[in-house]
């Protein structure tokens, strides 16, 4: 499964590294903001190996699209999820072009029922069912 999100490079973390079953590895996690959204936030993604060297060429502030895979595996009877970047580009030089394409009119929760809180279309006026509330 691969998904992908644009955003503003925020931090790069140090890298980590260590020696596992599989031999040494590496890994280091950076954060994006997701500026473009109607509710911005942070999200962290971890990037292995090889793929390290990609974060040297990036500065903070640059416009990203960030192609990412979700895991999550237990520990210690906890769920934790790691968001895995497999590609990161800059689109730094085409930001206009890339916010302006991948932006979604969301409706603001307070505004859509503003004028009438129970909208009749949400409403079915004849309700079968037979529920004491």
């Amino acid at each position: 499964m691969g998904l992908e999100i644009t955003g503003q490079l925020f931090e790069i973390l140090s890298e980590q590294s260590g020696t596992g079953k599989n031999g040494i590895w590496r890994k280091q996690e950076f954060v994006i903001d997701t500026t473009a959204e109607q509710y911005p936030k942070k999200v962290c993604f971890t990037v292995w190996g090889d793929r390290i060297n990609q974060l040297s060429s990036f500065n903070i502030g640059d416009n990203l699209k960030v192609s990412f895979d979700v895991e999550s595996r237990p520990y210690q009877g906890k769920w934790y999820t790691d968001l895995k970047a497999w590609k990161i580009e800059n689109t730094t030089g085409n930001a206009a072009a890339s916010a302006s394409s991948t932006a979604k009119p969301a409706a603001k929760p307070a505004e859509a029922f503003a004028s009438d809180p129970f909208p009749q279309d949400l409403i079915s006026q004849e309700s079968t069912d037979d529920l004491p509330f």
